[in-house]
């Protein structure tokens, strides 16, 4: 019987998991570039119960069958499909039709520098001349250098991210893919970090000037499972008062002395 109960405790910690991961997603279904997770389940593995220290039995270690341990959390993976385009006519918003993510300079708290990596185009010229962020990272090059424009000039982007003023062309934005999105992990909500074993490689895209990609997260889906995943625990809940009060009745009631 408390086996049962902790499977149940099992089933509420699973549903927790997934229903934090459920209203993070819709937390950020307006935020640019962003790609929904989602999580797995696993089967604790199951094991065969047996009957023991029974006197009356020979046999005192005979099989009674499987019982299952409940459920385990699994992997949260990130959904990498394409977000849909919204036309904002700057130009440096920037959107990747295809795979790959924008390079990005980015500085920590400790003052460490890394190189992270966006689907978030919304850039901007800072007053130096500088391609950033709203945050103010600075965006990389083709050639993993800052990008640096004359904020006096006009600006061209084409497709494949050669920026061009008075008919020349001053800089590239870099776009970098990989091998297996497995080998990334998020670092904040819009960034990503390669991992060991992450391998780049040239992405197959064209980049989309004035436009921003929006989050692929569709707000009537993601509502639908959290209905789903709150009755779910409700169940387990249900079935953990039930377990308590079989419990309260065998421990008041069939243990008392007539």
């Amino acid at each position: 019987m408390v086996k049962g109960l902790y499977t149940a405790y099992t089933g509420l910690i699973n549903e927790q998991n997934r229903m934090d991961i459920l209203t993070n997603n819709l937390a950020n279904a307006s935020t640019v570039g962003f790609k929904k997770e989602g999580a797995t389940s696993q089967a604790f593995d199951e094991v065969l119960a047996y009957k023991i220290k029974d006197t009356t039995d020979p046999l005192a270690a005979r099989p009674l069958g499987g019982i299952s341990l409940g459920v385990k959390i699994g992997e949260t993976y990130t959904d990498f499909s394409q977000g849909s385009i919204r036309n904002t006519e700057n130009t440096y918003d920037l959107a990747i039709s295809g795979s790959g993510f924008f390079a990005v300079e980015f500085t920590n708290k400790a003052g460490e520098t890394t190189t992270k990596y966006t689907r978030d185009g919304s850039f901007i010229l800072n007053k130096e001349g500088y391609l950033v962020t709203k945050d103010g990272d600075y965006v990389l090059g083709s050639n993993n250098n800052r990008i640096r424009l004359d904020p006096n000039q006009p600006s061209r982007i084409d497709q494949m991210g050669n920026i061009w003023q008075n008919n020349v062309q001053v800089a590239t934005v870099g776009v970098t893919d990989f091998e297996d999105y497995n080998y990334l992990r998020h670092y904040g909500e819009n960034y990503y970090e390669p991992v060991d074993g992450a391998t780049e490689r040239a992405g197959d895209y064209s980049i989309m000037s004035g436009c921003l990609e929006m989050s692929n997260i569709s707000v009537v889906t993601e509502m639908v499972n959290m209905i789903s995943v709150s009755r779910a625990y409700e169940t387990n809940q249900r079935l953990v008062q039930t377990y308590d009060t079989t419990l309260e009745t065998a421990a008041k009631q069939l243990g008392k002395v007539q």
